[in-house]
């Protein structure tokens, strides 16, 4: 079919449009509160609600304005104009874009109309010391994400998927003492040329770490980082989870912030020359954000050719 990736989203969305009981004016209330119905930007903002609906309508969602709960572990604001999952949820979403998932997933926060979204991880590695806040070295770092994704190359080419390359830092990574959570933006390029942007945001608790991960396409990072962080703001660990209520005796972590960057313990165990290891660490940066750039595609293309399998190798 030779129609490119968006066009044929906006056709789908058509197409299913017709198919869904909501009137307009409910579809724009869905679409966020600053949704003008009668402009063309706000008509687009509407047909993509729609969309979203149909293609997870069997996802329970709680909209907002409203409270999203991350099982015991913490809880986030979900304003009006985004609709929130669970974890069940959650890895729904990801399967239907034909993505991997980890057991992990406790939550996923989106604007009505999914064209980003943010996963949440909880990942219960203990408590993660912070005594290397200042000792961040960006460019060692760098170096070690580097050697971890030539690694899992070589894996991959023996698999016959494609490579990826990185590029380098979009941000450096940036800890703050206050809020406890740790930042940064990644630059990658596929074997294609593609390229691809992986922001992470690590929310530092007392059991354990909460990873944020924004999907979304890197033309419109820019623009969409602003919300993101503001979205970051309504996000709490409940009371006694929180960073700094640890107690003597709680797990530790076998490793610190700088770790956390360049992979945590899959990053060490690759260190050691463990392929699986390696491939792992690959999956761990990369999983999601191939999605924002071919994972509404790839599905979409499935159901007009019925084609899965090379769709399949893009996304592992």
């Amino acid at each position: 079919m030779n129609v490119n990736a968006a066009s044929m989203l906006r056709v789908l969305g058509l197409l299913l449009s017709l198919l869904l009981p909501a009137s307009a004016a409910d579809t724009a209330a869905d679409a966020g509160a600053d949704v003008d119905e009668k402009t063309s930007a706000g008509k687009k903002r509407i047909q993509e609600a729609r969309t979203a609906e149909t293609m997870f309508k069997d996802v329970t969602w709680v909209k907002g304005p409203a409270s999203g709960q991350m099982r015991s572990q913490a809880e986030i604001k979900v304003p009006s104009g985004f609709r929130y999952a669970d974890g069940e949820g959650t890895r729904t979403v990801l399967k239907r874009f034909g993505n991997l998932t980890s057991g992990a997933e406790v939550g996923l926060l989106a604007p009505q109309s999914m064209d980003w979204f943010v996963v949440f991880e909880f990942d219960a590695t203990g408590y993660v010391k912070d005594d290397d806040k200042d000792k961040l070295d960006a460019a060692k770092m760098l170096k070690s994400i580097k050697e971890g994704t030539e690694r899992a190359n070589e894996v991959r080419k023996e698999r016959g998927l494609p490579t990826m390359k990185i590029i380098g830092w979009d941000q450096e990574p940036h800890y703050d003492s206050e809020t406890h959570n740790l930042e940064w933006a990644l630059r990658g390029e596929s074997e294609g040329g593609q390229q691809v942007v992986n922001y992470n945001t690590r929310l530092l608790g007392r059991r354990g770490v909460m990873e944020a991960q924004l999907v979304v396409e890197p033309d419109r990072l820019e623009k969409t980082l602003p919300e993101f962080k503001k979205l970051l703001e309504g996000y709490e660990f409940r009371s006694g989870e929180r960073y700094a209520e640890y107690r003597q005796g709680d797990k530790l972590a076998a490793y610190g912030l700088a770790a956390l960057v360049t992979g945590g313990a899959v990053a060490i165990a690759a260190k050691t020359g463990l392929l699986t290891a390696a491939i792992l660490f690959f999956k761990k940066f990369f999983k999601l954000v191939i999605v924002a750039i071919v994972g509404v595609c790839a599905w979409v293309k499935k159901l007009f050719t019925g084609r899965s399998s090379q769709d399949h190798h893009q996304l592992r």
